[in-house]
């Protein structure tokens, strides 16, 4: 079974991508930024790894539960951000969500977004175990 799952993006349509894919039990989630609105207008939410970070991270909660996932079925986690020495902001923010479930994790430095103030993405993959 392979079923997608998106935003209704235009990004979505002229890159060709979704914002999910779950084939089976396994739930792959794009990398998702902290684009949202800020003071009625589309925008990046907070100007901090840590505010982003948890953003992002309630952004894909959702995107979790619309597949009939949660958090608890997160297997890998993969942070990327645009200034390595922030590290521990985004990973308290990581923390706050994963710390018990403990996902496999990789924090990756990469250079700036398209939109400079897009300091962090998030990606995730979801397995549900086959009961």
């Amino acid at each position: 079974m392979r079923k997608t799952f998106g935003t209704g993006s235009v990004w979505e349509q002229t890159l060709g991508y979704s914002r999910a894919v779950q084939v089976d039990n396994t739930l792959f989630i794009s990398a998702t930024a902290a684009s949202g609105v800020v003071d009625g207008q589309p925008g990046i939410v907070g100007d901090d790894f840590y505010s982003q970070t948890k953003y992002i991270l309630e952004k894909l909660g959702a995107v979790l539960e619309e597949a009939g996932f949660s958090y608890e079925d997160v297997v890998q986690s993969k942070l990327y951000l645009t200034d390595i020495s922030k590290w521990e902001d985004a990973g308290r923010a990581h923390g706050e969500v994963f710390g018990e479930i403990r996902p496999t994790l990789a924090l990756v430095h990469v250079l700036p977004f398209l939109d400079p103030e897009m300091l962090v993405e998030i990606e995730l993959v979801a397995q549900k175990s086959a009961d």
